[in-house]
């Protein structure tokens, strides 16, 4: 399955859109606390250990939009947006949220 950023896929025409589709994926703060108490690879302002949580985070929230794109009888998945939320500032709960369009190509 084709997932892409762009209104269109390069060389393919949507014949059929399946609709509007959204994966998300919430991590909780004490992930987050965790993460930081234990990093010791802070270089340069950048730390490898949250990069990697927030990549798999992004990676479950396409995975579900991959699944529901199929569940709809897609083949691809154009026009995704990628969002980056935090949900209450107590409770420091980071969300990724991927959406897009479900079609059909050939």
């Amino acid at each position: 399955m084709q997932l892409t950023t762009t209104p269109n896929i390069e060389g393919k025409r949507v014949t059929r859109y399946c609709g509007v589709i959204a994966g998300e994926a919430i991590l909780g703060a004490n992930l987050f606390k965790d993460l930081f108490a234990g990093i010791r690879d802070l270089v340069g302002g950048r730390s490898a250990t949250y990069e990697k949580e927030l990549q798999r985070a992004r990676e479950i929230a396409l995975e579900e939009l991959r699944q529901r794109a199929q569940d709809l009888g897609a083949n691809a998945v154009i026009g995704i947006d990628i969002d980056y939320e935090i949900m209450g500032k107590e409770n420091g709960m980071l969300m990724v949220s991927a959406s897009g369009t479900a079609v059909i190509v050939e």
